[in-house]
């Protein structure tokens, strides 16, 4: 495998992980689960079989193999590097045998050289090199890295750059301190004496490894040494004075002290040192001497220190060698020379050219702007720091004024007194610990940054520690810090560099303001590391000291040059804070101001609107702060980017608003929004707190900026502000209510706050207006008063029709333009394209153009002319394209882009593509480039969705189809495992396969499959579908909802072995998601269903033989239906009631099946065989053994279709039917939708009632007679459920039927006894006798079968006594029936109180299961009846009958006047119902009445209610969960 790879496993992608895990037969769920978590080579190497099995849940055999293959893999590439390795041994023997041991080079004789080793220059390549020290200066913080190479420097041209020897001294370190002292002062004073005498400066390191001595290091390898006593090196040198018998204080004055230079390892917590000694032989003290030395030497032994004998040593090349008796005189002789050489180098090194001072201001503008003229936001800064001097805080005005993602602080006293504390004065931040980026393997990165709050507010990290933090964060010293926190600070750049932010997309400063320790260089490390270079950091530090010990890390990473180029050394705060304000866009620290009540304008807090995240807020003066110096530069830059297809931004109406640029057009849409909005404003004693107004576009027709343009408008007199996406409506709504009360006296006279909710559903906009009023409720704010208006805005393809469902709170905005508007359009195309080039107003001129399909098509043929077909950028466009087309708002990240398009270029690692130099003329004209508002993340997507559509009609042609392109798409790995931005990515492709359209999302249609599955099924092949979806199945890790649309798929074209296949399959996964196993009911289903028909359309008779398959299928199928109710029943958090509808539709149709049956078709005969066989253990002879595996669960038909029925009334009695709750958007929707449940129902009971009901029955229906004595109890109440009285919904929906309804009820109560108390009824014919009763009698007041109150009363106390056993039907007759009249006694109202407030109880516990978690605005409560002004049965008026009073004519307005109230204004309703009076107590309304308990009444419309204590009156309505209050008027 790793052959084949072409590269050791250490390189190994995660891609390339898997498939050797493949390869050795791993499973594949631990084969994903080790992809998921970024496994690569390297991690790879590092595993061991605890954490394979704790970590990733591996089992013990699987977690064995995989380490054994590992190491197995390791030593065979071992193995074969060593077969490589004697040519190279073989190679260094023959060079030492020719005396090529070294390659030196000398300069002026005996003068000190430096030495290269031959065989270290290959590994020196993949080592990095460091510089030494800087020579003899005092008070230099400086840092050595391992493993990083000292470089051996020549002193031959000056005597002044001084000559280095190293030494390892790692065995002298182990010994004891007299032996290590003996050591040290041996090769000290060797080394010095040799300087010395040949007048060069020179250093010599301990801890530096000398490759001749020590083997498997390179020459000047840093390694360091452990200095336990810096003492024993210090008193080594008391050693000069016993080993020089004469000038030892010459030699003292020429030997400096030991230097503790410390080395950095990044792999170990262990501190070490290079000891270093500096020797300046000054001429001054060493002119016309020459010096002899005996060195000491431990001898063993004698055990103890001896002076060898005395010798005179100078340096020859890079060793120190004694002074032959025979060069002694020659040595002599030239003292005098070499003194002149010494007293020239001396006085050269003073006459140095003077200074050149660097122009530091320049340099640092051009950093921080990116050699543009301006600091543009579209780069997140990331700053590093550690502790700030007093003086410089008040020089960061700079630093308050640019977009900080986080800033990693390395001060623990920052909050108490430094930047942290500073900057919270002006600025919102979130305070984190190292500890918080850890980031778990089961947490998605949108989640992640999510819980951070991340993008919303800067994140303050404390890498060391906070001083005033009481959790368990305390600072600590260096070492202890590399201990216990270095991983931390690995996890925190990773996880910022490699998932959260692209590179490119944001900027790390290092800001250097006291002396640097170890930590900060690991975290320059760090990200050096994960930025792969270093062209987004900064480094900017005034004290050159700091700078120093930094350089000398950083030198060792990307070299001096570099280094240098990228830090500004030197320059003041004050002179950084005045010179970056300079190139910043806006002026720093300016006043927002906002409007006030009255009528004055209030300085909105920067911190305090950033503490208001989810919310946009325009200002009075917005962009006011914009230099001037900005607008005279970018002013056409943003004009264009608008016109081209840009979202407008505020800036595009300052600019036309002071001049600066062109007027913005008004559309007439923004003046139909203006009335609405200046209606809403006005004063209504009656209107409601919280208002909507909702604009529907076309894609690309400008809704946005009318919307915007109605925000600017009003930005005076409103408190206006846009709602930005992801964020939820509890957290819109506390941050809507803060702004509304910002700096206002008193709560209850604060401006209206317009919000803008753009391209949000119906849903969220009702959950936003909700807990707005809840929180308006919770303030007490008088009703009546207008706190906000919520102005919607989102796409349609048919933005009339929504106009005209509510006219009076619907705008469209159309591609469609008026006569004003053409005329408007061409002036200003005329002065646009006097001014700009056409491709820099392209969408303008399309809008212009009303984008009429011919001047589209023109426009995109005249565009792709000449394009290269072949290249990547089409490629790219393809692709884009293809995203624009299906899925709404799609696009594509730049950083995907540049990955795609690097197939082509250079894969150099530190390249930076400019990107846009890559596009083709075509791309660059109809590619628009967007930024993401959060994050600023580079995108791109076409200019227009119809020019997207076009385009890809055009490219594609009549060669190439959809499903090809959008296989190639899914198989382009360079896309699909492209770390940044992925989530974005991956849910754009699945939304192209899966996402199905929805008229309530804005789209066309509704439709079965995605958009792009169904045009590949209607204008290619089904099979091209599947293919895709096959593919999709793969590529996403076998992920179950493609499973799923793959089994819809083929169960539509009725390949129903593959349906099941695959409907297994997503089951098997996720064997408890109720959606999944419906889609596995719906395959049998249709599969049941096609066995039908194939039966019909056969001649022969059927048989229990010809059938027994298909009833299989329909058994199985109700299986999966009755598995898909309970896991339906177990998730608390979606409502899913399809297994029902679906379980008593295969019911019904298998009954059909079985009566249609030769043996049961012989008339009545047949019929009553054939009941006989369903209800009771009576089995024909026909069917004994072909049905033997189905008669027990057949014989139980009647009652699972009964019972299937009875739960879908049931539920349909507690909720309303026409509220429309749209449903999940991609996987959660149930394959077919019930439209008319009232009616299904009804029609379903009457056919399940047809079955069950026998000849004689059938006669009754048809004769009409008004006795059924011939009939027995089971075949009356097969009779009652074919006339719709066998539940509850179904009685109630007679409510509604115009025709017959009176007659059908007659029959109904015909089919009782006629004294029901004495009939033992049970409790279900009890509630349908009763309730058909009461509908009767709304119908037909008059009618004579209609019993008593008194009598259904009498019958209603038949029900249990221990409530827990009573249905909710009868319950809620309970609260209906007892309801006290005006004529009753104290005692009689009391004991009717009594049942009802007991039957109320536990209505409630029933009413909260069925709710689940469900938020009770997504299921509204269904009031049933309210009470009328009447007496008896006639005090009860069904809500259809309101209704009816109601006289409007559009469904939508009719809802918003019952949610308004407008309804009870009506004096018709005023007259037929009665109000009742109780009072409220802290918000809790109370009926005046009973004497024992209160009675708690709950109000349906929260902000009728009174905020104080009051006596009230209001209507009662009765509900499934018990009397709810409605219109609630205080007593005056």
């Amino acid at each position: 495998m790793a052959d084949e790879l072409g590269q050791s496993p250490k390189n190994w992608t995660e891609t390339q992980v898997s498939n050797w895990l493949r390869s050795i037969g791993v499973n594949e769920k631990y084969t994903k689960k080790l992809f998921e978590e970024e496994v690569d080579g390297e991690i790879l190497l590092t595993l061991d079989e605890d954490f394979l099995k704790k970590k990733i849940c591996m089992k013990l055999g699987p977690a064995h193999l995989i380490i054994k293959k590992r190491d197995e893999l390791l030593n065979s590439q071992q193995k074969s590097q060593e077969k490589k390795k004697p040519d190279r041994a073989n190679k260094t023997e023959l060079e030492q045998k020719n005396g090529q041991k070294s390659v030196q080079r000398q300069v002026a004789g005996e003068a000190p050289s430096a030495q290269v080793h031959v065989g270290d220059l290959e590994e020196r390549q993949t080592k990095e090199d460091c510089k030494p020290r800087p020579f003899d200066q005092e008070g230099v913080d400086y840092i050595y890295v391992k493993h990083r190479v000292l470089q051996p420097e020549s002193g031959a041209f000056n005597l002044i750059h001084p000559c280095h020897e190293f030494k390892s001294l790692t065995v002298a370190v182990t010994l004891d301190n007299t032996r290590l002292r003996a050591k040290f002062a041996k090769e000290v004073l060797k080394f010095a004496t040799g300087c010395m005498n040949i007048r060069s400066n020179g250093t010599i390191h301990f801890g530096v490894m000398d490759s001749r001595e020590d083997t498997g290091y390179m020459h000047g390898e840093v390694i360091g040494i452990p200095v336990k006593d810096m003492d024993i090196y210090v008193d080594a040198l008391d050693y000069i004075e016993r080993s020089f018998s004469s000038d030892a204080e010459h030699v003292r004055q020429c030997v400096r002290p030991p230097r503790f230079v410390e080395v950095m390892d990044r792999e170990s917590t262990e501190k070490m040192y290079v000891v270093e000694v500096d020797i300046v032989p000054s001429i001054s003290i060493v002119k016309s001497k020459w010096y002899a030395v005996r060195l000491p030497n431990f001898n063993e032994l004698a055990n103890k220190v001896q002076f060898e004998k005395e010798s005179i040593l100078r340096r020859v090349g890079s060793k120190t060698e004694p002074v032959l008796d025979k060069d002694l005189s020659e040595f002599i002789q030239r003292v005098k020379d070499r003194d002149a050489q010494r007293e020239e180098a001396e006085r050269n090194q003073f006459h140095n050219a003077p200074l050149f001072s660097q122009d530091l201001g320049r340099k640092l503008t051009m950093l921080m702007t990116s050699g543009k003229k301006f600091i543009e936001n579209d780069k997140w800064l990331i700053f590093v720091t550690n502790k700030f001097k007093p003086d410089d805080l008040c020089h960061i005005d700079w630093l308050l004024n640019m977009k900080l993602f986080c800033v990693f602080d390395f001060d623990p006293e920052s909050k108490v007194s430094g930047l942290c504390n500073r900057y919270l004065q002006h600025h919102a931040a979130n305070m984190h610990s190292l500890q918080s980026y850890r980031m778990s393997s089961d947490t998605s990165i949108k989640e992640f940054t999510s819980n951070l709050h991340l993008f919303e507010q800067t994140s303050w990290i404390f890498c060391n520690g906070r001083s005033d933090f009481k959790g368990n964060d305390t600072p600590c010293e260096e070492m202890t810090w590399i201990k216990t926190k270095i991983t931390l600070l690995r996890e925190s750049v990773s996880s910022i560099c490699k998932h959260i932010l692209p590179k490119g997309a944001f900027q790390v400063i290092f800001l250097l303001t006291s002396p640097v320790e170890k930590p900060l260089l690991h975290t320059f490390y760090e990200f050096f590391t994960d930025m792969e270079g270093h062209e987004d950091i900064i480094c900017i530090c005034e004290s050159e000291n700091n700078f120093l010990r930094w350089q000398s890390f950083a030198e060792g990473s990307c070299g001096t040059q570099t280094v240098n180029n990228f830090s500004v050394v030197g320059m003041k705060m004050s002179h950084v804070n005045a010179t970056v304000q300079n190139v910043q866009p806006v002026k720093a620290c300016t006043s927002k101001q906002l409007p006030v009540f009255v009528k004055g304008i209030c300085l909105l807090e920067t911190n305090k609107e950033e503490e208001m995240a989810s919310l946009e807020i325009l200002t009075v003066n917005h962009c006011d702060e914009t230099t001037e110096h900005f607008i005279s530069e970018e002013k056409a830059n943003v004009e264009q980017q608008f016109f081209r297809g840009g979202r407008v931004t505020w800036l595009n109406f300052w600019l036309a608003e002071h001049k600066h640029v062109g007027e913005v057009i008004e559309r007439d849409a923004y003046e139909d929004v203006s009335k609405l909005l200046k209606n809403a404003v006005k004063y209504n004693a009656e209107q409601t707190p919280v208002k909507s107004i909702s604009i529907y576009h076309h894609p690309g027709s400008g809704g946005s900026t009318v919307a915007r343009q109605v925000l600017w408008k009003n930005r005076k007199d409103l408190r206006c502000a846009v709602v930005k996406p992801s964020y939820s409506a509890a957290v819109v709504a506390q941050h809507a209510v803060d702004l509304r009360e910002y700096e206002e006296k008193d709560p209850q006279r604060c401006l209206p706050v317009l919000l803008l909710i753009e391209d949000s559903d119906k849903e969220y906009l009702d959950d936003l207006r909700n807990q707005l009023e809840v929180a308006i409720n919770s303030k007490q704010i008088q009703y009546g008063t207008l706190c906000f208006i919520l102005l919607g805005c989102s796409r349609s393809y048919d933005p009339e029709r929504r106009c005209k469902e509510s006219p009076l709170q619907n705008v469209s905005v159309t591609h469609k333009l008026s006569a004003k508007e053409k005329r408007m359009f061409v002036g200003k195309r005329k002065v646009l394209e006097e001014q700009y080039e056409h491709q820099f107003i392209l969408t303008f001129v399309l809008m212009s153009e009303e984008f009429t399909e011919d001047y589209v098509q023109q426009f995109v043929k005249h565009l792709l002319q000449d394009i290269d077909h072949q290249s990547a950028v089409t490629r790219l466009i393809h692709y884009v394209a293809l995203l624009n087309s299906y899925v709404p708002n799609s696009f594509i990240s730049q950083s995907h882009c540049e990955a795609l398009l690097a197939l082509k270029m250079s894969m150099e690692r530190f390249h930076q593509y400019e990107f846009e130099r890559q596009l083709s003329d075509q791309a660059k004209l109809v590619f628009f480039h967007l930024r993401d508002e959060k994050t600023y993340i580079k995108s791109i997507r076409i200019i227009h969705p119809l020019v997207a559509k076009e385009i890809l009609q055009q490219l594609l042609g009549s060669q190439q189809t959809h499903s090809g392109l959008a296989m190639k798409l899914l198989c382009e790995n360079v896309l699909f495992e492209h770390r940044f931005g992925k989530e974005e990515y991956l849910s754009f492709l699945r939304a192209l396969l899966i996402r199905r359209s929805r008229i309530s999302k804005g789209d066309k249609c509704d439709s079965f499959f995605s958009p792009l599955i169904e045009h590949v099924c209607k204008n290619e092949k089904p099979d091209k579908a599947i293919e895709l979806l096959k593919e999709a199945f793969k590529r996403f890790h076998d992920d179950p909802f493609f499973a799923q649309q793959l089994a819809r798929l083929h169960y539509k074209y009725e390949m129903f072995e593959e349906a099941e296949h695959w409907a297994e399959t997503a089951a098997r996964q996720l064997p408890n998601n109720s959606y999944i196993l419906d889609t596995k009911g719906q395959v049998y289903k249709k599969w049941f269903q096609a066995k039908c028909k194939a039966i019909d359309n056969d001649s022969k008779p059927n048989t229990a033989k010809n059938t027994a398959d298909a009833v299989k299928t329909a058994l199985k199928a109700m299986q999966c239906f009755q598995d898909c109710e309970r896991a339906a029943t177990a998730d608390t958090e979606n409502i899913n009631n399809s297994g029902y509808f679906a379980e008593a539709e295969v019911g019904c149709n298998l009954l059909k099946l079985i009566f249609s049956l030769q043996l049961f078709a012989n008339g009545a005969r047949g019929h009553g065989e054939c009941l006989k066989y369903l209800c009771s253990d009576y089995i024909p002879e026909e069917l004994k053994d072909d049905w033997e595996p189905f008669h027990d669960r057949l014989k139980k038909l009647y009652k699972t279709v009964e019972d299937a029925l009875e739960w879908i009334s049931g539920d349909l009695s507690y909720f309303q039917t026409d509220t429309g709750v749209d449903e999940d958007e991609i996987h959660l929707s149930p394959e077919g939708n019930i439209n008319n449940p009232l009616k299904w129902l009804a029609n379903i009971s009457s056919e399940f009632g047809r079955y069950f009901s026998d000849a004689s029955s059938a006669a009754f229906l048809q004769t009409g007679q008004s006795t059924a004595t011939n009939l027995t109890p089971i075949q009356k109440r097969m009779v009652i459920y074919r006339l719709g009285g066998g539940n509850v919904t179904s009685i109630l929906s007679k409510l509604r039927e115009e025709k017959g309804a009176v007659d059908t009820l007659n029959k109904i109560l015909s089919l009782y006894p006629s004294n029901p108390l004495k009939s033992k009824f049970d409790q279900r014919d009890i509630v349908n006798y009763t309730l058909a009763s009461i509908t009767l009698n709304c119908l037909s007041p008059m009618a004579l079968k209609v019993p008593s109150l008194k009598v259904l009363q009498d019958l209603c106390r038949q029900f249990p006594t221990d409530k827990k056993k009573c249905l909710p039907s009868s319950l809620f007759l309970l609260t209906l029936l007892f309801w006290p009249e005006d004529k009753d006694t104290n005692l009689e109202r009391e004991n009717k109180y009594e049942v009802v407030q007991s039957a109320v109880q536990h209505m409630e516990k029933g009413y909260w299961t069925k709710m689940k978690d469900i938020p009770p605005r997504k299921r509204r409560l269904y009031t049933h009846f309210f009470l009328g002004s009447g007496n008896g049965l006639d005090k009860f008026i069904h809500k259809r009958k309101l209704k009816g009073l109601v006289k409007v004519t559009s469904l939508s307005e009719k809802r918003m006047q019952w949610f308004s109230g407008e309804v009870w204004k009506n004096p018709e309703i005023a007259k037929l119902l009665k109000r009742v009076s109780g009072w409220t107590d802290d918000g809790v309304v109370y009926l005046e009445g009973p004497e024992k308990q209160k009675f708690r009444i709950m109000p349906l419309h929260l902000p009728s209610l009174p905020h104080s204590n009051e006596n009230i009156t209001f209507y009662l309505g009765f509900t499934f969960r018990g009397p709810v209050a409605y219109n609630i008027v205080v007593n005056k």
